[in-house]
């Protein structure tokens, strides 16, 4: 879907920082495969939502048919519908939060500024380098950007009514493939 280039541009460079601060600091990141905590059903932007719905229309009808089915039973307040014994079922077209999940993010609260990060990393650290850390406020400006570029080209944006979803709404978008 040629209207998800400005989108799928943006999880790029995402994975390009993900990987270096990987690739950095990697024995301080617990995270691995299996490793499940932050794995909560979330809203997510729009253009990440038609993203995933396309993600699941990719896959074989019995497969795809699984996943609406786990989508209408899953609860706001529970797992992730996606999850299934600790992994992704679509990892590779997983939202950006869940990119960056674990990772050092800062934050501007009021005049402060914080880094957060998954309390199983970074254990022997006492602090961290500017290149360690994802300015979320950043990421989420750029990511309203092409969010509104997307629903702007959005030949049916009556389908998408409000500025976020779930991930089992978007799992049960009706739309075209990729």
């Amino acid at each position: 879907m040629e209207m998800l280039r400005n989108y799928r541009n943006l999880v790029a460079k995402v994975d390009e920082l993900c990987r270096r601060i990987a690739g950095e600091f990697g024995e301080h990141l617990a995270c691995r495969a299996g490793c499940d905590g932050c794995c909560r059903h979330i809203s997510l932007f729009r253009v990440e939502g038609i993203a995933l719905a396309a993600a699941v229309n990719e896959l074989p009808g019995e497969k795809a048919g699984l996943i609406r089915e786990r989508a209408r039973a899953a609860s706001s307040e529970g797992p992730c519908p996606l999850l299934e014994d600790g992994l992704c079922i679509l990892y590779a077209a997983r939202p950006i939060i869940c990119r960056t999940h674990g990772f050092p993010i800062l934050t501007t609260q009021g005049n402060e500024q914080l880094v957060d990060f998954c309390p199983m990393n970074f254990r022997n650290m006492s602090s961290l380098p500017g290149n360690a850390v994802i300015d979320l406020d950043r990421l989420n400006t750029a990511l309203i950007s092409v969010d509104a570029l997307f629903i702007a080209d959005f030949p049916n944006n009556r389908i998408l009514r409000h500025d976020r979803l779930t991930v089992a709404e978007a799992l049960l978008l009706g739309v075209c493939r990729t």
